[in-house]
């Protein structure tokens, strides 16, 4: 979606970044406000609230971050947790998928970007200072590449972790916005990831996104400037003949991607917290995604029936290993069962998955 408005914080308005990004979007009215109430209000003044969603997609907001940049993943203590960390650079996406857990997350939503980089930089030079690996991503309250429209993001990221050795940056994204990682020197501490689903999925599911060809493009044009690359088949959405769709997936991804440039592949099916249903009832009526073979989980989303998500999970790890038996496979928010019964082993015989995850990083992106 296109931007149609651009509301700027006082507290920014006369810094050198907000220049630059008022320059590249001089094209669309401009406002300067006091507070974010006066954003929020020209969100939700439309009659339907549901479509104040839609609305914030087309809404950019300027502002400083008033919390800490980086935090710990928000994972569960019943099922196995990565222990990512989360770059917070900004909120909200402007691409339109049915399920994304965004349009029930914030209230209203609306296209923020954090403009006090400064601290920014400040908390990622405290990290690399302590001991360990840390994977760290932006893309878990926004798509990581969207701010390559209208910012430098990655300019400012892709080098700063370039420098130092005890921590990896992950873009995870599904766009095609890449241009900008081309002449970076990277040094393999940024992984280029991508969100990967079927073509009927993307084209149901997925408005706004870039298509499977397009985002395998941009990801072997990464590969092509020395990244490591992860993909994320997540939310996987059952349906008649996904397996099917999802080993043609899996055939395309190494019939162009070589196995020994990605760090990880994650899996995961589709999953919500009850509050969002009706919206996906109202802002997507035609799809089907939240009529299936649901039980609430320990964590309080509906989950598709454990066995049923086993039985997928099977099928496609079975397909990656054909391929790419060495690369790492793990589940997203999955208990011991899942993946004693999907993968053969428990991450605890292994160290546990934060190790796994933390040994391939060292692999591939030259850390320690």
């Amino acid at each position: 979606m296109a931007l149609s408005t651009l509301f700027i914080h006082q507290d920014v308005v006369d810094t050198p970044l907000t220049g630059d990004i008022r320059k590249r979007l001089s094209h669309i009215p401009c406002e300067i406000v006091q507070d974010g109430h006066e954003v929020f209000k020209h969100v939700t003044s439309v009659e339907e609230p549901a479509l104040a969603v839609s609305k914030g997609k087309e809404v950019l907001f300027l502002t400083r971050n008033k919390g800490l940049f980086i935090k710990s993943c928000p994972g569960t203590r019943e099922y196995n947790c990565c222990g990512y960390k989360i770059l917070h650079i900004g909120t909200f996406c402007n691409m339109d998928c049915s399920y994304c857990i965004l349009q029930a997350y914030f209230h209203p939503p609306v296209l923020q970007y954090f403009l006090n980089q400064e601290q920014m930089l400040l908390e990622l030079e405290s990290l690399f200072c302590e001991p360990g690996i840390h994977r760290i991503g932006t893309g878990e309250f926004t798509d990581s590449m969207i701010w390559e429209f209208w910012t430098d993001t990655a300019g400012l990221l892709v080098p700063k972790f370039a420098t130092q050795h005890r921590a990896v940056l992950e873009l995870k994204t599904k766009t095609t916005a890449v241009d900008a990682l081309r002449d970076i020197a990277h040094n393999k501490k940024t992984i280029a990831a991508w969100s990967l689903n079927t073509p009927h999925v993307i084209q149901r599911e997925e408005r706004g996104t870039a298509s499977l060809k397009a985002r395998l493009d941009a990801a072997a044009a990464c590969e092509s400037w020395g990244y490591p690359l992860a993909f994320h088949f997540d939310p996987m959405v059952i349906y008649d003949g996904c397996e099917k769709d999802y080993e043609a997936v899996i055939k395309e991804l190494f019939t162009r991607i070589r196995p020994e440039s990605v760090v990880w592949i994650s899996l995961g099916t589709f999953r919500f917290m009850p509050d969002l249903k009706p919206i996906i009832q109202h802002r997507f009526p035609d799809s089907r995604i939240i009529y299936g073979e649901f039980v609430a989980g320990l964590d309080g989303k509906m989950r598709y029936f454990k066995p049923l998500r086993i039985e997928l999970y099977r099928h496609i790890v079975r397909s990656i290993r054909k391929i790419a038996p060495e690369v790492l496979i793990y589940f997203c928010m999955e208990d011991d069962e899942v993946w004693k019964k999907a993968l053969g082993f428990l991450p605890s015989e292994k160290g546990g998955l934060e190790k796994m995850l933390d040994e391939s990083a060292a692999a591939h992106c030259d850390l320690g």
